[in-house]
């Protein structure tokens, strides 16, 4: 299929410069998770960025809670969500996301933009996700300018806390992806422009181990060592490995002075599922390697943490839409592949409702979630047009959510 000469027009209206400006911009604000102050100001310049598009509404998060290294559990407070609802009466709606959230809390010493070479722009959240926000925004505003778009509604969530698994977002996107036909996430595609096609599930765990405090050299035994305790379950978490799950023991907090029988531990640890039935799996394991180390030890034990991500399968649901994106970049002569990715993201929580996802039409680049993330201008627009007309063709050709 070629480009009819409305699409050419709406296309024509993108404005790389525009968007590069955007990029720079907003990324010149720290707005690292648990940066609220960022956060709110990052999200006000984004409410007025979308508001030519509707009524923006900025949404408070979900109750949330964190394990502090004494094992105590206590509220987490998140930044606010944004949300966009346009033509909710449609005949196809899809659920555009992104985050606005960096993984460079406004302590850490990557805070500025700078130019690697023509055309590569190293910055926090250049391409994870700022970039991808601005690509989003230009393909919405290109359909509205196309003859298509009442033909297609949509709902709009940047969510605040996506680098830390969405917990204060997580129902927001939930409610949003079961009143839609499709999902479009806009998390940055590889540097060649491939796509993340399976993930793994992941979930974030603590585990506070409760000993038994006693004089290291007078007594002993009378003692119960917390941190033996929480060794013996990350070796005995680790010994999960599989080919179909990751485990990744990440840090053992707790102890003190050397005379002391340390009463006192907290074990913090990451799983990735590729399956349902290896997520359901490791589950079962945690529980019983916690409950193996409780009766060897003679310990207590308590968890804290789940599942946040699922596994999101390339299956024929999802492989239709992936199709699809395919065929739209041929017609810009743009190849389109993909191939599975270790990372997570909100696509695969969208995915999890049976809804068909595509989860990195964001910009291209690399390096994320370290100081040498960078951004290839060129993708800004190129990923725009991309995106714009797949939602035009979306608009005039349907595309129905499978049953």
């Amino acid at each position: 299929m070629t480009l009819l000469p409305e699409e050419r027009a709406a296309l024509a209206d993108i404005d790389p410069a525009r968007m590069l400006a955007q990029v720079e911009y907003w990324c010149a604000i720290n707005s690292g998770s648990r940066n609220l102050e960022g956060l709110e100001a990052m999200a006000a310049l984004l409410a007025e960025a979308f508001a030519p598009l509707g009524e923006v509404r900025m949404l408070e998060p979900a109750d949330a809670s964190q394990m502090l290294p004494t094992g105590e559990v206590q509220p987490l407070r998140h930044g606010r969500n944004l949300h966009l609802l346009v033509r909710p009466q449609a005949p196809t709606r899809v659920l555009l996301t992104g985050h606005y959230d960096t993984v460079f809390p406004r302590e850490h010493p990557f805070q500025t933009l700078r130019w690697l070479e023509a055309g590569v722009l190293n910055g926090p959240g250049v391409a994870d996700m700022k970039g991808g926000i601005a690509v989003l925004l230009a393909a919405l505003t290109a359909l509205e300018s196309s003859p298509w778009a009442a033909g297609l509604g949509y709902e709009v969530v940047l969510n605040s806390d996506e680098e830390i698994s969405s917990p204060g977002s997580a129902p927001l996107l939930l409610e949003c992806a079961r009143r839609v036909d499709l999902g479009l996430t806009f998390e940055p595609a590889l540097p060649d422009g491939t796509l993340a096609g399976a993930r793994p599930g992941s979930g974030n765990f603590s585990v506070h181990v409760a000993g038994r405090a006693a004089h290291a050299g007078r007594e002993p035994e009378k003692g119960r060592n917390a941190i033996v305790a929480a060794a013996d379950l990350a070796l005995r978490l680790s010994a999960l490995v599989a080919p179909d799950l990751k485990v990744n023991v990440a840090k053992i907090e707790g102890g003190g002075p050397n005379n002391v029988v340390p009463d006192n531990a907290v074990l913090r640890f990451n799983m990735r599922p590729a399956t349902v039935e290896a997520e359901r799996r490791a589950e079962a394991a945690i529980d019983g390697a916690i409950a193996a180390i409780v009766a060897a030890h003679g310990v207590e034990a308590h968890r804290h943490g789940d599942f946040a991500r699922p596994p999101k399968p390339l299956d024929a649901n999802q492989l239709r839409l992936f199709e699809l994106v395919k065929a739209v970049g041929a017609d810009l002569e743009l190849p389109i592949g993909w191939r599975d990715a270790g990372g997570v993201c909100d696509g695969n929580n969208l995915a999890a409702t049976g809804l068909a996802v595509v989860d990195t039409l964001g910009v291209r680049g690399g390096a994320i979630h370290s100081a040498e993330e960078y951004l290839i201008v060129d993708s800004l627009g190129e990923r725009a047009r991309l995106s714009a007309l797949l939602l035009m063709r979306i608009a005039r050709q349907g595309f129905r959510r499978s049953p």
